[in-house]
């Protein structure tokens, strides 16, 4: 198994979206892989920031930012998960800004 690594993605899915696009991207938290739930508001998944796995995301005026821990071959199948089904969700492709994802 690889060693388990510092990861982050920040995703074009912005602060000021409405209240229902948001409802829409909470009920995917809780479907994907390894979800434990809310802490101080922010979703995790697998574990914590004290765990050697987690994934923990965040709402930043730069988009919606993921960090974890883990080895690159889960987190970019985990990563790939969510926005493949975010994009499903939310009716337009999600992906990371600097890679022109607006």
């Amino acid at each position: 198994m690889s060693k388990a690594r510092s990861q982050n993605c920040n995703l074009n899915i912005w602060y000021y979206l409405p209240d229902e696009e948001w409802n829409k991207v909470s009920l995917l938290y809780e479907r994907m892989p390894g979800w434990i739930g809310y802490t101080n508001g922010n979703p995790y998944w697998f574990g914590q920031e004290d765990d050697e796995i987690f994934i923990a995301a965040s709402v930043e005026p730069s988009g919606l930012s993921f960090q974890g821990q883990m080895n690159n071959s889960d987190w970019n199948s985990w990563i790939n998960k969510f926005k493949s089904e975010a994009t499903k969700l939310l009716g337009f492709e999600v992906g990371e800004p600097e890679d022109g994802f607006v």
